[in-house]
């Protein structure tokens, strides 16, 4: 009974392992379920890999001046895509060596790496290290989102080791260092290079090199830019990886840590030289090809600026003002003066240098191209080139004597006075614009016929609405520095209208051409009229308001300009065929800038300052004299002719310029 009593129980026992192994089992059964469920409702949710193949991130637009100085950039992320045969092979061994040493090894996911961390993590009491390759940064960053979670990590483990087995090792190299953030606002190691070094990739030293791999993991704690130190560290870290895995010597380390980096704080040469003018592009591009193209597409955007010009224009435009707060005993305020310059070559419309105020960060509002102002006797060029298409000559004399003009009926009369509040009496037609005589210019407009006027000036370029009035030949009418620069280009240019152009041509990512503009002129006017006012001019500096122009050293015509009230101070100047430019100084709330404060005074000390600078390396010149002029010798005075050996009247004979058949008869 005994025996049987213990068979029964070793028999139950047996009974009860077969079921605790059947649960066993089958909590197996259902947590390896589970697991594969897991699995697939992840494979389910990944997206697709298809996008690393064509990969078409956000990329910086570009734009250079007209030497290829790059001036601008337009962008959501200030990224530059590169190839990996433009990286310095030195730049992918750093990043490796810092991010990824087993790179090569590796099927996405670095195990060793994973446990390696978990001990430095323990040890420190504190996150001091991570685990991820560079293949699962790619992951992250094309695909998942930046939380720290366990779904996440799982995600991330996944798509790594799927973009491992779509991608060679190259391609997943190519990704990381084009898309990976560096810091101060750049994307990919082509604009980190840009942003600290000012130098494109591909000359990078392997200091800086070491320098751009130590910032992944805390790119703007570790910018040398704010934190040179945290940097310093790094680099030496990266350098002291590179030695270990034996990708460069201990030599090369030594040379490497010895270098001097030199930072570029204030982006690449040339970089917001030319505010204003990429404020013009932009509008343009903006507007013709859409904020998507202009801000994500790449696009390579040349101008006509030209870098040393826009250098010598904003320097001038602000040491101009400058002297002005020091005569005038004005300083910083709300209501700060301004300034406005641009420079056009007068045969091609391209505009060289384009100033639209003092600071642009402070104003974006366009002085050169949006302002409207009162040109005042900057206008009246415009006025005798008219005039001289309508029978005057240089030596036609005008009498300089009150006059008075009933423009309403039933109004007062208007009466134009002189800025000297004088009259000469009878004088030469060139006397009068070299003094700039208001009474003469009025009189000499109401001859031609206003009409006519205003249409010669629209045919000079002037673009801005004109009132056929007689106050518009004192430049009442409001116009831009722009255009008035523009229509001076035409006599510059010997009678050729050049439309103003600022982009010459738009290239795609893909090295496409979008556009390219080509410079067109007209003749406007002919070449013995352009010549005869272009000569009148030259009196304006070498006798007349212009004479500080004089400084310059070389042929050159221009225009002083001062309004009433000395609101606006202008003067416009060119020399022989080369360059044209127009200065403006005045209050964007339109109060007078001081009693004494004219064009001369106050607008051609910085055209001066600019010119200096501008026609440095451009030859000396004369202006050339077109077919169908002659000269002849006539009193100063009277513009009469002189007979050799008769002495003049006002005794002073001067070589005097006239159209064939409109020289002056002698008696």
């Amino acid at each position: 009974m005994i025996y049987l009593h213990k068979k029964s129980a070793k028999k139950k026992k047996g009974g009860r392992w077969n079921a605790l192994i059947l649960v066993f089992s089958l909590v197996l059964l259902l947590l390896f379920g589970s697991a594969i469920a897991f699995y697939f409702t992840f494979l389910f949710d990944l997206p697709r890999l298809t996008t690393l193949k064509d990969y078409q991130p956000y990329i910086v637009s570009e734009v250079f001046s007209d030497d290829e100085v790059l001036i601008g950039e337009f962008f959501v992320e200030r990224r530059m895509v590169a190839p990996l045969s433009q990286m310095p092979r030195l730049l992918i061994r750093a990043f490796i060596a810092a991010e990824d040493a087993r790179f090569f090894k590796h099927r996405g996911i670095d195990y060793w790496r994973i446990l390696g961390a978990a001990f430095r993590n323990i040890e420190a009491f504190d996150v001091v290290q991570g685990g991820s390759t560079i293949t699962q940064q790619i992951a992250k960053s094309f695909f998942l989102t930046p939380e720290r979670s366990f779904t996440r990590k799982v995600k991330e483990a996944i798509l790594a080791q799927r973009i491992e087995r779509y991608l060679t090792k190259n391609e997943i190299l190519y990704l990381y260092l084009n898309q990976i953030y560096l810091g101060e606002g750049a994307f990919g190691v082509a604009a980190a290079a840009k942003t600290y070094f000012g130098k494109p990739v591909q000359n990078l030293t392997l200091a800086e090199c070491a320098v751009l791999a130590g910032l992944p993991p805390a790119p703007n704690n570790l910018s040398p830019l704010r934190h040179p130190k945290k940097a310093r560290e790094r680099q030496l870290y990266v350098l002291n990886r590179m030695v270990e895995r034996k990708m460069i010597t201990q030599k090369q380390a030594q040379r490497a840590a010895a270098e001097e980096i030199r930072l570029r704080p204030k982006g690449p040469k040339g970089y917001n030289e030319a505010p204003y003018a990429i404020e013009q592009v932009r509008m343009y591009v903006e507007e013709k090809y859409g904020k998507e193209k202009l801000y994500k597409g790449g696009l390579k955007i040349y101008t006509t600026i030209s870098y040393k010009m826009q250098q010598a224009a904003q320097a001038a435009v602000l040491k101009g003002l400058e002297e002005f707060e020091a005569r005038e005993g004005k300083g910083k305020g709300r209501d700060q003066v301004q300034g406005a310059l641009i420079a056009l070559d007068p045969q091609t419309g391209y505009i060289l240098a384009m100033v639209g105020g003092r600071d642009f960060s402070a104003s974006q509002f366009n002085r050169a191209t949006q302002a409207r102002r009162h040109a005042g006797s900057a206008f009246k060029p415009v006025v005798y080139a008219a005039a001289l298409d309508r029978g005057f000559t240089p030596a036609t004399i005008i009498v300089d004597e009150p006059f008075s003009y009933i423009d309403v009926p039933g109004k007062e009369p208007w009466e134009p006075q002189n800025f000297d509040r004088e009259f000469w009496g009878p004088i030469t037609f060139r006397k009068a614009l070299t003094f700039s005589r208001n009474v003469a210019t009025v009189k000499i407009a109401q001859a031609i016929g206003v009409d006519y006027l205003v249409e010669y000036a629209k045919n000079l370029g002037i673009k801005s609405k004109l009132e056929p009035n007689l106050s518009l030949a004192l430049g009442a009418a409001n116009v831009s520095l722009l255009e008035l620069t523009s229509s001076f280009g035409v006599f510059a240019a010997q009678g050729y209208r050049a439309e103003p152009i600022l982009i010459t041509r738009i290239v795609d990512k893909d090295g496409n051409i979008l556009e390219e503009i080509e410079p067109s002129a007209v003749e406007v006017i002919s070449p013995q009229t352009s010549y005869l006012i272009t000569s009148l001019m030259q009196s304006v500096i070498q006798d007349g308001t212009g004479q500080k122009a004089r400084a310059l050293g070389r042929p050159a015509a221009g225009k002083t300009g001062t309004t009433n009230d000395t609101r606006d101070a202008w003067f416009i100047g060119f020399i022989p065929q080369r360059l044209v430019a127009g200065a403006w100084m005045g209050y964007d709330i339109e109060k007078p800038l001081g009693t004494h404060e004219t064009g001369a005074v106050a607008a051609l000390p910085i055209w001066l300052e600019f010119m200096k600078e501008a026609v440095a390396e451009i030859p000396v010149e004369n202006f050339s004299v077109p077919e169908g002029i002659v000269f002849v010798r006539v009193d100063a005075a009277t513009g009469e002719p002189v007979r050799p050996g008769n002495p003049t009247k006002s005794g002073n004979a001067i070589s005097e310029c006239f159209k064939e058949g409109t020289t002056p008869l002698t008696n």
